[in-house]
């Protein structure tokens, strides 16, 4: 029997199969299969972009939007570290300077071969602006992924809504 790291294109979630039954629908649909490959095959081409001179740690994105539209991105680092910015953050932005703000998916690649790719806090945060329910696709080189929602990677979280509970 093969293992999770063994199968590509696999999807793995935390959710039990009780609590996926009781959940109400996501309001965002999933992507379909081809959305789906379309993506991750940009991240791990977006990945190869990266500028990352400091750390060698490449990483890519590709963001799917609700009209089906993929952007891509990939992390810059600063000589002045704290002005880097993530693969993640890359892509979000260059969809938002486009005019798109509603998304599926977004997808994040990265050499890490013993465990799958995760966004920082920060990227967390920045896609939760968007929206809580929507699908975060991680990834190992050798094509293998899991799937988690942002509230999932960022559970009991902030976002614009709760400024107008004051």
């Amino acid at each position: 029997m093969e293992t999770p790291e063994e199968r590509t294109n696999c999807i793995i979630s935390n959710r039990s199969p009780v609590e996926s039954a009781q959940s109400t629908p996501s309001p965002i649909p999933p992507a379909e299969p081809e959305h789906i490959q379309r993506m991750l095959q940009a991240c791990h081409k977006a990945k190869e972009s990266a500028y990352c001179p400091y750390s060698n740690f490449r990483v890519g994105a590709a963001l799917l939007t609700r009209e089906g539209k993929i952007y891509s991105g990939c992390n810059v680092e600063n000589a002045c570290y704290t002005l880097g910015i993530c693969a993640e953050r890359t892509a979000i932005q260059k969809a938002i300077s486009d005019g798109s703000r509603n998304f599926r998916a977004i997808a994040i690649a990265s050499d890490l071969t013993s465990e799958f790719i995760t966004p920082c806090g920060a990227c967390r945060q920045v896609m939760r602006e968007f929206g809580a329910d929507w699908d975060v696709y991680l990834t190992k080189p050798n094509g293998t992924y899991i799937v988690q929602t942002v509230r999932e990677l960022l559970p009991l979280s902030f976002g614009p809504e709760d400024l107008q509970k004051m």
